[in-house]
């Protein structure tokens, strides 16, 4: 059984292998077509078989650099590489990819995923900077960031599970609560239910804060946070690497909490913005695979409020007034102006001057003043 397992993981290392190698086949043909000669097999009178080379020079050629066959060769990693999607089977091999931080690991069970080298993560500022266990390490003006902005929330190495599932209670949703500002939400659950990581990414908090009680903050690679509060139990450590979906501790009622319960925050520089933004909690679904943030999120008065359609349809007469404020015309009134004769010389009528400026056609022009005309 053991032989077959490993006859059966040869051969989709080859298989892997074989189909990385493509694109060098290519590379190095267009390198040689690139070079202005190529190769032709010509056949003799005699039967035999002649190899002459052709001038290409002129030719359109697509060209690649000489390092590509090296970058893009397959082989077996030198070191093993740890996955951030563990399979239960243990790894048994790793093969590079075209992309120097996107692997293959194999497992013994004859399965096998992309994933992503740690040290390439690692490297990312996204985990050096503001990397403390404060619950805000960053203490920056909200003015600093830009106005909208899209964030990646999943792609295919990057996944994502609801952290729990469940209706959120009317008197916890994001906003202000009791003249003070609630900035998550609450899911109400039975002491001891697991509470899920909602994306890939690294444990920057793991520990008691007073309010939230036991507190587990993740930061994802996308620069977003997540928070887990009044946990009965953490299950993670500070710098712990985690999958969307490994639990990450039980729920419960530690901290300030007045019974059972998750409150879940979804932050950005230390920001928070309604969580119903990203993630329906009855239907546990993520509403959105690439997400258009928004500095207005930040505020306790912009919370979703079960209809997120609402944001599109503002968003789209945003852009109509802007696009009628852009196409809006003035002129400045000059000795010996009238409405009927600006009118004329604008294609525009006297009554639709009045109607745009405010004014009646008994109104005094001022030399100087600028009246709209479209």
């Amino acid at each position: 059984m053991e032989r077959d397992k490993s006859c059966l993981a040869a051969v989709i290392r080859l298989a892997l292998c074989l189909l990385a190698c493509f694109p060098l086949q290519s590379g190095i043909f267009g390198a040689e077509a690139a070079c202005g000669v190529r190769s032709i097999d010509e056949m003799q009178p005699d039967g035999n078989t002649r190899t002459r080379q052709q001038d290409t020079t002129g030719v359109r050629t697509l060209k690649f650099p000489s390092s590509r066959p090296e970058v893009i060769l397959p082989r077996p990693a030198l070191e093993p590489v740890k996955s951030f999607v563990p399979s239960k089977a243990a790894p048994v091999d790793t093969l590079d990819t075209q992309v120097w931080y996107i692997k293959v690991i194999l497992y013994g069970d004859n399965t096998w995923l992309y994933a992503k080298d740690p040290a390439y993560i690692e490297d990312s500022s996204i985990y050096t900077d503001y990397w403390d266990d404060a619950t805000n390490p960053y203490n920056m003006p909200l003015d600093s960031l830009p106005k909208v902005w899209t964030v990646w929330m999943v792609d295919s190495l990057s996944q994502y599970h609801c952290p729990y599932q469940g209706k959120v209670n009317p008197r916890g949703k994001f906003g202000i609560r009791r003249g003070r500002r609630h900035q998550g939400i609450d899911l109400p659950l039975v002491s001891g239910s697991p509470v899920y990581a909602a994306f890939d990414g690294r444990v920057r908090v793991s520990r008691y804060v007073s309010g939230f009680g036991n507190l587990v903050v993740i930061r994802h690679e996308n620069g977003l946070e997540t928070f887990y509060a009044h946990l009965n139990r953490r299950d993670v450590e500070r710098n712990d690497w985690v999958s969307a979906g490994d639990v990450i501790g039980l729920g419960g009622s530690t901290g300030r909490s007045t019974g059972p319960h998750l409150h879940f925050e979804t932050r950005y520089k230390g920001f928070a913005f309604d969580p119903q933004w990203l993630i329906n909690f009855e239907t546990g679904e993520l509403r959105h695979r690439f997400f258009m943030l928004k500095r207005s999120y930040f505020t306790p008065y912009s919370s979703y409020e079960q209809d997120f359609e609402d944001e599109f349809l503002n968003l789209e007469e945003d852009q109509k007034e802007d696009a009628e404020k852009a196409a809006m015309e003035y002129v400045t009134i000059k000795a010996g102006d009238t409405l009927g004769k600006i009118a004329a010389a604008n294609g525009t009528t006297v009554s639709a001057l009045c109607r745009l400026n405010g004014i009646s056609v008994d109104t005094v022009l001022q030399i100087g003043r600028r009246l709209r005309v479209r």
